[in-house]
């Protein structure tokens, strides 16, 4: 089943990381009728630019995947922003496809959402059942601003507005500033400086004793193409690997990837952020969709365009 195949689909948020990816996907696809603009031809923060790009472009689709996306320390240190731009990018956007009777949009969210102590794995339905981890409140209540929107725009518009949840997303295309990546993209940049300057430690942020879930981007892609095609149900819908690790872990895998030889000082006068994110994502799995790449095989991939692109 190819609905959308012929559609004329708007992707939001197409230099990043999951856009740009996504963006050759669907070309691989077939899915050859996709418009975007660059940040210097349309800001999404500027409701007007945004409804009358819409407006004049007449998508079928909308793919939300745009918005402010950072590490531990980029959030901390910026709240205001992760808040303020998450929130008006995803209210202007989706506000904009409903004004122009957009047939189906899809938000990508974040599983930040979920509350710090949330049981795990998490449900869709522990959102909003507890506190928010406070290292990444701001960012987290912008993105489920974004996903009730989805939700409350479906109940009074009759809208086909559907959020994913992803875990921690890596892959080609991320980036490797250690000041405002993710942790795979740090640790990935930090282990191999140790290892070309033959340092013999590395300082790394926390305990190591938190635990997250890593969905390689190409994943995530093919997962937002599934749900485009195949589901169209009210509630926002987890999209996950089903595996954690501990940063820990973590540390040793892309440690002997890289082939580096010394040892981690864990800092902990460094938040953790939440203890644990794994997601339950048998809802999406039901339909058919699972992911492809192992946390292996996607380190090692993006360590090789790390090698490539960004030294």
């Amino acid at each position: 089943m190819n609905k959308y195949k012929s559609s004329k689909i708007y992707l939001a948020g197409h230099q990043g990381m999951v856009g740009s990816r996504l963006y050759s996907i669907l070309q691989d696809e077939g899915y050859d009728n996709i418009i975007y603009a660059d940040i210097n031809e349309l800001d999404l923060r500027n409701q007007e630019d945004t409804v009358e790009f819409i407006a004049q472009n007449k998508p079928n689709v909308v793919l939300l995947i745009a918005g402010k996306v950072g590490g531990i320390k980029a959030n901390i240190d910026y709240p205001a922003e992760y808040l303020y731009d998450n929130l008006i990018i995803a209210a202007n956007v989706i506000e904009a496809s409903r004004k122009n009777n957009v047939e189906k949009l899809i938000y990508l969210g974040s599983s930040c959402v979920y509350p710090r102590l949330a049981k795990q794995p998490m449900k869709e339905e522990y959102l909003l059942t507890g506190p928010f981890e406070p290292t990444n409140e701001a960012y987290a209540i912008g993105k489920i601003a974004g996903l009730k929107l989805c939700q409350y725009y479906r109940v009074q518009y009759g809208c086909n507005f559907i959020a994913l949840m992803p875990p921690n997303l890596y892959g080609p295309g991320d980036h490797f500033n250690t000041e405002r990546s993710h942790v795979i993209s740090a640790l990935i940049s930090k282990i191999h400086t140790a290892k070309v300057n033959n340092d013999k430690e590395i300082v790394v942020w926390g305990s190591g004793q938190a635990r997250r879930e890593f969905l390689y981007v190409d994943d995530i892609c093919y997962g937002i193409i599934y749900i485009l095609e195949h589901y169209d149900g009210p509630g926002h819908i987890n999209v996950g690997f089903g595996k954690d690790y501990s940063i820990k872990e973590l540390f040793q895998i892309i440690k002997e990837i890289i082939g580096y030889e010394g040892t981690a000082i864990w800092d902990k006068k460094y938040p953790d952020g939440m203890p644990q994110k794994l997601m339950d994502s048998s809802k999406i799995l039901s339909l058919g969709w699972k992911p492809k790449t192992s946390l292996e095989e996607g380190l090692r991939i993006t360590y090789n365009y790390f090698i490539e692109n960004c030294i």
